[in-house]
């Protein structure tokens, strides 16, 4: 049985006007929402000679390389190139937790501004988890993001009073004006197939909103085609040939990734289920434990903080 709550929100969005088929819709907000990222700037300068970055669970790196020449390095495990060379300004995401290496002349040294990133999930999160090992995004790609670096390198050069946690909030923006980009330019980045492909295009990104916005909703096949715009066969099979599963499969898996979410911050197991659009707390129950393996209450006591 839903609660009072989630009742109400489904009233609200029922009674809302519907989006026109050409009406631009936001693909990242609600992503965003339920799994949030921090940034935490942890250098600002030169560097020269051999820089490691170690791998630790759950951390993740952004590295604006604002002018120099950089040579990074990789273990053979990562299943990365061993070693590439970069000789522009460029953006350098690690969205999940690998080691690598910068090689920078010992003389010159290059200018770097590098922040760690905690995507909250860590390497489930479902942003994390659809990009790309690594992401180089040249700066003069990203529209509209050299404002951005001017006032993020102006905090970095001269230190004020609430530098740090701009900076910090700086490098979020940074991230999402890349986060958008890479949607826009799934195959730039090496995607072909996934979340982050699904959302790049026109119609199917109709759907997967609807369905990050409001996952406790009744989803049969024919409203998410509708909101789309298809036919449920071409609706099926485009999502299937995108996204790598059915339409079904992934609302399930993403109501489940949320839960992970919401039992984290400590909601009630039974709350979970019923905003989320579980039957019962049992068949919420039983769901888990095909996704993760094991019952709600065991994957939060094994779950990092």
């Amino acid at each position: 049985m839903k609660s009072r709550k989630v009742d109400s929100a489904s009233e609200s969005r029922a009674t809302a006007p519907r989006k026109r088929a050409d009406e631009p819709v936001d693909r990242l907000s609600a992503l965003l929402d339920r799994f949030r990222i921090r940034a935490s700037l942890f250098h600002a300068g030169p560097l020269c000679g051999r820089t490691p970055f170690e791998a630790q669970p759950h951390r993740a790196f952004l590295h604006v390389l604002r002018r120099g020449r950089l040579q990074i390095e990789h273990p053979a495990r990562t299943g990365l190139r061993r070693q590439l060379v970069v000789d522009e300004p460029t953006l350098v995401l690690y969205p999940r937790s690998v080691h690598h290496t910068f090689v920078n002349p010992p003389r010159e040294g290059s200018d770097f501004s590098c922040a760690t990133l905690q995507f909250e999930g860590g390497d489930r999160n479902p942003l994390a988890a659809a990009l790309p090992g690594l992401v180089l995004v040249p700066l003069d790609a990203v529209p509209g993001l050299r404002p951005t670096l001017e006032l993020l390198f102006a905090e970095t050069d001269h230190v004020r009073c609430g530098s740090r946690l701009l900076v910090d909030r700086l490098f979020e923006v940074v991230l999402i004006q890349l986060l958008r980009w890479v949607i826009d330019h799934p195959q730039a980045v090496g995607v072909s197939s996934g979340l982050v492909m699904g959302l790049s295009d026109p119609r199917l990104s109709r759907a997967l909103v609807a369905l990050h916005e409001s996952p406790q909703d009744d989803w049969p096949l024919a409203r998410m085609a509708a909101v789309a715009g298809m036919s449920r066969s071409a609706f099926a099979q485009a999502f299937r040939a995108v996204m790598g599963t059915t339409p079904a499969a992934y609302l399930t898996d993403w109501r489940l990734t949320v839960a992970t979410g919401l039992l984290r911050r400590g909601q009630a197991q039974k709350l979970v289920a019923a905003e989320l659009g579980f039957a019962t707390p049992s068949s919420f129950s039983r769901a888990f434990r095909q996704r993760f393996g094991v019952s709600p209450r065991a994957w939060l006591a094994d779950a990092p903080a």
